[in-house]
């Protein structure tokens, strides 16, 4: 692993200087604008930088590490960002959270840890800023996606020169899609059960090299991280890869994290969501062998910082129920490593309403109405092309430009960004706070000294979440006395509890013999350790 660190002088003017070009720039940065941003955070004295490993295109997976004191026992929080190659938007959020993190919040790096992982897809990131734009979610690994031995050889094609890859459609008695009702730019697949018949196949923009009868099947990318990761592995599909966690980046982010005892819960931005609308619990699916349903109580939690959410970001959810896919990121946070694990696209597009006040369920639709309104050049439109492997009928390409869906305006990303780091900060202040209470010494005579002690949770959320506990991948809660074992004549040398509820408490009680001082320790890192100290 490389590190990287940067004077605090010189580190706090590259601060400056990258924050004003970030408030003055138009678009999205380039990979280049990430890593310098990253460096000027990491010129705080509070940060440091680290290149977890290189992706099969050459690029740096970074992690920024930020706090105050011993970073490794204090609560942590992770803010991931680029799990989704597309979502330009969620690095300009992680980055953005970071750097308002050390320049306004200094205050919380006295409780809690903070690691930003701003970007875990930068080979398919670099093609937002490529000649050739499309939405890319595979790194630069040589993948043969259809298995037919050979690589990449039906991948994407401009078959209009516009510099976009959209979609084609071509006209066919046998096609089963048909422009939509509201938006005849909009394709849809045609209801047999409302009587609907199809006329038009649709395709990405693509040729068919290989003669297989099938349109970019064989991409000119690899495998995504998003579909990489071990919860529900989608096995023997498209940009999965032959096996779980077979990427560069996906091994060292989890080879990073299983190191990391302290942080107790991930922000990432990415297309789930169980911030606006929290997860549901089922009953049946979290009692089977492998479960496969959020568990009842990390449900509460769920829904608790749900409300929190939707009370600091402004803008409400629409027509969006993705809380989750085989082989992602956010899921395995929790189901395979006990964390409390939280995901948001962190905008959606708006709703729009016709005159007579109706809406409509099609995404592309509602997109395109409101990139109307709102003056926004989003749609290619269709046009005619001769395609040399469907000769003799009507191709047309067109339609949604790329990555206009899922990443707003840049310049309405300040304010986004504010928002989602105000809401990170309230998580951060919710994580478990042992304290101890009620703190009695009684002279039992003969040199004995009774101790009694609440411990106690000062926190909404408990210190373990309900997976932690079945999975194990979280550290007990661990109660320490420093004195000889022979001196302690009731209670516990090391205890240990498995966990406490929000606003919890236990009572602790030793009986000890001699004189002096004694230190007792209660906590574990990603809680926190409390201290007591007791004259006998």
């Amino acid at each position: 692993m490389k590190k990287m660190y940067l004077s605090l002088v010189a580190g706090a003017g590259m601060l400056f200087s990258v924050q004003s070009a970030t408030l003055a720039q138009g678009d999205y940065p380039t990979l280049s604008q990430v890593t310098q941003r990253l460096q000027a955070v990491a010129g705080s004295s509070n940060a440091s930088l680290e290149s977890l490993t290189k992706t099969a295109g050459g690029k740096d997976v970074w992690v920024l590490k930020i706090g105050k004191g011993d970073m490794d026992n204090k609560p942590g929080i992770a803010v991931v960002g680029g799990a989704e190659g597309f979502h330009v938007l969620s690095v300009e959020l992680a980055l953005q959270f970071a750097e308002k993190l050390v320049k306004d919040h200094d205050a919380a790096l006295e409780k809690n840890t903070f690691y930003v992982f701003p970007n875990m897809s930068p080979d398919a990131y670099e093609q937002y800023h490529a000649s050739l734009k499309y939405e890319r979610r595979g790194n630069a690994s040589k993948v043969d996606h259809d298995r037919d031995g050979r690589v990449s050889e039906d991948g994407y094609v401009d078959l209009n020169n516009d510099g976009l890859i959209t979609m084609m459609r071509v006209e066919s008695p046998m096609g089963d899609y048909m422009p939509h009702e509201q938006d005849d730019r909009v394709m849809v697949k045609a209801d047999v059960s409302k009587g609907q018949k199809g006329s038009y196949l649709v395709y990405p923009e693509s040729r068919d090299k290989d003669k297989d009868g099938k349109f970019g099947e064989d991409l000119e990318e690899g495998i995504a991280f998003n579909r990489n990761q071990t919860y529900k592995f989608p096995i023997f599909t498209p940009l999965a890869g032959d096996f779980a966690v077979s990427e560069a980046e996906s091994r060292a982010l989890l080879d990073y994290l299983f190191e990391q005892w302290n942080i107790f819960a991930f922000v990432t931005f990415s297309p789930a969501n169980n911030l606006s609308a929290p997860l549901k619990y089922n009953a049946a699916d979290a009692k089977k062998r492998i479960i496969t349903s959020m568990l009842e109580k990390d449900v509460a939690i769920n829904s608790m910082v749900s409300e929190m959410y939707n009370k600091t970001v402004s803008q409400k959810a629409f027509n969006q129920n993705n809380q989750g896919t085989d082989g992602d990121f956010f899921q395995w946070v929790y189901f395979h490593f006990g964390r409390l694990s939280f995901s948001t696209p962190g905008w959606w597009v708006p709703e729009v309403k016709d005159e007579e006040g109706k809406s409509t369920s099609n995404p592309e639709a509602n997109f395109l109405a409101w990139a109307a309104q709102n003056k926004i050049d989003a749609f290619v439109p269709w046009t005619e092309v001769s395609h040399p492997d469907l000769p003799n009928q009507k191709v047309e390409v067109g339609g949604v430009k790329p990555f206009v869906m899922y990443n707003p305006p840049f310049d309405q990303v300040g304010g986004i960004a504010e928002e989602h780091t105000e809401f990170i900060l309230k998580l951060a202040e919710m994580s478990p706070k042992l304290e101890f209470h009620n703190v009695q010494t009684e002279k039992l005579g003969n040199g004995l000294t009774r101790i009694t002690a609440d411990l106690y949770n000062n926190s909404p959320l408990p210190t373990h979440t309900e997976m932690g506990e079945k999975s194990r991948w979280l550290r007990k809660l661990r109660v320490d006395i420093n004195r000889d074992k022979k001196d302690i004549l009731s209670g516990d040398k090391i205890k240990l509890i498995d966990k406490l509820g929000a606003f919890e408490k236990t009572t602790l009680s030793w009986i000890v013999k001699g004189s002096g001082n004694v230190e007792i320790k209660a906590g574990a890192a990603h809680m926190g350790i409390a201290t007591l100290n007791v004259k006998l």
